[in-house]
């Protein structure tokens, strides 16, 4: 049976309003994080499209916007249209965090810029994302994560020598991006509470996937070595590598340790490599590290995956499988510790999600609301933001807002 929401859950952020303009992935990414632990998480989406994440459909179901527009409320509500950006300003007033992911200086130009919006709320925490940043020669280029997962030199040290670099098959750059993103907020609110005063926060997706890619930079500038693309094999230990076996399958293997390395070379029954002047050193067998692999692999391809996983892990052997999503869904790992979590779904009966992560044992998180239709809380945000039923019908017959009348 899939797991409920439940709405009278609370979770740490209860109390901290969240007004999320931003679109696709990483602000979403970003405010998902504040919504699982309780923030007030507002989406402010155009009326009759709403985030575009609702676009990326599997068999006709909206499976992005159900995992990553959890826990969150929807409030459609047009900036163009009359009464728009007055209705926005006044949710400001009481909002604690405001995000958005506009090209650079269209907010300035609608007359919402940081500087108006501190105005009405000193306390504000105001989060742009953009591809490059707020300033730059690159500032008010597009911003796909794209672009920055090829920039960043992570897609030149991807792949293999022999064949052209390569891109992440997820949205990289983004989750990374909302990650830290979720984290400078945290850090701005702790700020805003000891000091009442907001701030800016300016979160580019290039220089978060950046300083995730290793020092890469401070090699080239001191030695003059750009990294090499060397598929799964590391240019820092060894053995490290993915290993193909005997029944065609695979597995990862680790050795970043002296005493790894040593252990690997016991248990394939190789010890007398360890006094080899080629292997003896992590130093030496990364220089050899074709020779390595070399024997690596023909141990592998000697035993079947689940042979080797069974040997391996009685001698205390780093190595894991490489899994495809069928076989991950039913390990007994994941199974046992919620890993992924089936929640109801209105549309498609249940979807099964990462769970909340991390997990804290004084204060969780929890699954509080499932994602949102267009407008489905509009009224309701706009009365506890203090509109009166008049108001609300103007916005409503101008097509500043759209909502459900039960809401």
């Amino acid at each position: 049976m899939p797991h409920s929401f439940d709405p009278s859950r609370t979770a740490p952020l209860k109390g901290v309003r969240v007004l999320d303009l931003s679109r696709l992935v990483c602000g979403n990414m970003l405010s998902l994080q504040l919504a699982d632990f309780g923030a007030d998480t507002v989406k402010i989406e155009d009326p009759g499209k709403g985030d575009p994440l609702r676009d990326w459909r599997v068999d006709g179901i909206s499976i992005h916007w159900k995992v990553y527009g959890r826990n969150k409320r929807s409030l459609a509500l047009d900036l163009r249209a009359d009464g728009g950006k007055e209705a926005l300003l006044r949710l400001v007033d009481s909002a604690h965090v405001f995000v958005e992911s506009f090209k650079p200086g269209t907010l300035e130009k609608i007359g919402l810029g940081p500087e108006r919006l501190l105005e009405r709320n000193p306390r504000l925490v105001i989060l742009r994302v953009s591809g490059f940043g707020q300033t730059g020669p690159y500032s008010t280029r597009p911003g796909f994560g794209t672009l920055v997962e090829a920039m960043s030199g992570f897609a030149a040290k991807t792949g293999y020598a022999d064949r052209a670099p390569v891109l992440p098959a997820t949205a990289l750059a983004d989750m990374i991006a909302g990650l830290q993103g979720a984290f400078a907020v945290m850090v701005a609110l702790r700020h805003a509470e000891a000091t009442g005063q907001g701030q800016v926060i300016d979160l580019s997706l290039l220089e978060p996937i950046l300083s995730v890619c290793g020092p890469d930079p401070a090699v080239y500038a001191l030695a003059g070595r750009k990294p090499q693309r060397t598929g799964s094999r590391s240019t820092t230990t060894a053995p490290r590598n993915v290993y193909r076996t005997k029944d065609g399958r695979f597995v990862a293997m680790s050795a970043s340790m002296q005493s790894m390395a040593e252990r690997v070379f016991r248990t394939i029954g190789r010890p007398e490599l360890m006094e080899d002047p080629r292997f003896r050193t992590n130093t030496d067998r990364v220089a050899n590290i074709e020779v390595v692999d070399g024997v690596v692999q023909e141990w592998m391809e000697r035993h079947d995956q689940a042979e080797i996983l069974e040997i391996m892990e009685r001698a205390g052997v780093t190595v894991g499988p490489v899994y495809e999503v069928d076989q991950l869904i039913e390990d007994p790992h994941v199974k046992e510790r919620e890993v992924l979590v089936g929640m109801e779904d209105e549309d498609a009966g249940s979807v099964l999600m990462h769970n909340i992560i991390p997990r804290l044992s004084k204060s969780p998180g929890a699954f509080r609301l499932p994602s949102p239709r267009i407008g489905e809380h509009s009224l309701a945000v706009l009365r506890e933001a203090g509109f009166e039923e008049d108001e609300i019908e103007a916005l409503l017959a101008g097509g500043a807002i759209a909502g459900e009348k039960a809401a």
